[in-house]
């Protein structure tokens, strides 16, 4: 490990982009082709950050592994058409840049950790010109899904940083569990899909209720912490 390095792991949907209406569409098409009822947004919306097949087992438990298999590859194909349209947006939420750009001013390395696909990550971020940011990508690709710790114990192995220097920021329950089973430190947002009192009895330091806070909570928890050799 690194003296001195810190590292900021970001969730993607729900923390650095607003996907929900992309998500409950893509759910919406795939019922709507298989003639199934759609579950509540809501319903949906819960299970974002989770691995594809599970967040698709949870919403339609009483039907087996073959359906949600169709599910899962109908989703996903329809996905990649509905990113090739140019009215599909995920917007940025408000303070993301700045929040970058402060963080890599103080030296940060910055990294997502993310439920997606790597294809799904990389047109996301292309979309919005972030590729370049980030030092490291961790998707459903490369590590068991949340909450496993496996996509932040590869980040920090790829990049030489320690526990007690990363920190996760993340929307959801699953992101919390997650930093706290790689023994990092979880910092809930409170613009996401779980509600913050979730996140802060799932065991986040604090939940940053807007974007223009989010860099400065995260430069005062790296004053308060020293990594590790």
């Amino acid at each position: 490990m690194t003296r001195g390095l810190r590292l900021a792991v970001f969730d993607c949907d729900g923390t650095i982009v607003d996907s929900q209406h992309a998500i409950v569409a893509g759910v919406a098409a795939a019922c709507e082709a298989l003639g199934l009822v759609m579950p509540a947004a809501e319903q949906i919306k819960r299970g974002v950050g989770l691995p594809l097949k599970v967040g698709i087992g949870r919403l339609f438990p009483d039907h087996g592994p073959d359906l949600h298999d169709r599910l899962v590859q109908f989703y996903r194909d329809n996905f990649v058409r509905l990113r090739q349209r140019p009215e599909h947006v995920e917007p940025l939420f408000p303070g993301l840049i700045e929040t970058f750009d402060a963080l890599k001013q103080a030296g940060f390395l910055l990294g997502v950790a993310t439920g997606k696909a790597r294809r799904g990550l990389i047109a996301t971020l292309e979309r919005h010109a972030l590729v370049e940011r980030f030092d490291v990508l961790q998707t459903a690709d490369d590590a068991p899904g949340k909450p496993h710790p496996g996509m932040l114990l590869n980040a920090m192995s790829r990049l030489g940083v320690s526990p007690d220097a990363t920190v996760m920021i993340g929307d959801t329950t699953f992101d919390i569990e997650m930093a706290r089973a790689a023994k990092v430190a979880p910092i809930g947002v409170a613009w996401g899909y779980h509600e913050a009192h979730e996140l802060t009895e799932a065991g986040a330091l604090t939940v940053v209720q807007t974007g223009d806070a989010l860099a400065r909570t995260l430069l005062n928890w790296a004053d308060r912490v020293t990594p590790g050799p």
